[in-house]
């Protein structure tokens, strides 16, 4: 006896699936036609649950100020391996620093000469940010 799925199963099956090739083929663009900007977080961020994305370095804007790249992925690194990476679209990354009522400002990096922002990893998947994100930003 062969189980066949009935045709409104196979219809929602129908629909995942493309979806879900879209954003395959979104992934692959990325990584071959796209540029990229890669910072890693090494330990701090098990500790505070924050990541620092750069914005200042010697009075000059550097990282998210200063990229080029459409996309900034963020390792989340245990010692020598990375456990996790974020990935946002640059323009929409501004757009939530720009728009998040909870950052801070801090000196760090060499001689502690860049300034960054410290981030809440679990602020930035909350349900307030995705809903300013959907309200707002994603116009």
């Amino acid at each position: 006896m062969t189980l066949k799925p009935s045709v409104e199963d196979r219809k929602k099956f129908d629909i995942d699936l493309e979806y879900g090739q879209v954003r395959e083929d979104m992934i692959a663009d990325m990584l071959q036609n796209k540029k990229v900007e890669v910072k890693s977080e090494r330990g701090m961020w098990m500790d505070t649950g924050n990541i620092a994305i750069e914005y200042k370095s010697y009075g000059k804007p550097s990282g998210i100020d200063a990229t080029e790249a459409d996309y900034w992925f963020h390792n989340l690194c245990v010692g020598e391996e990375t456990y996790a990476t974020i990935v946002f679209k640059v323009d929409n990354l501004k757009k939530i620093i720009d728009n998040l009522d909870s950052k801070r400002s801090v000196n760090g990096g060499d001689h502690k000469a860049s300034r960054m922002w410290l981030l809440n990893i679990q602020k930035l998947f909350s349900k307030d940010v995705i809903k300013l994100f959907k309200d707002k930003l994603g116009e």
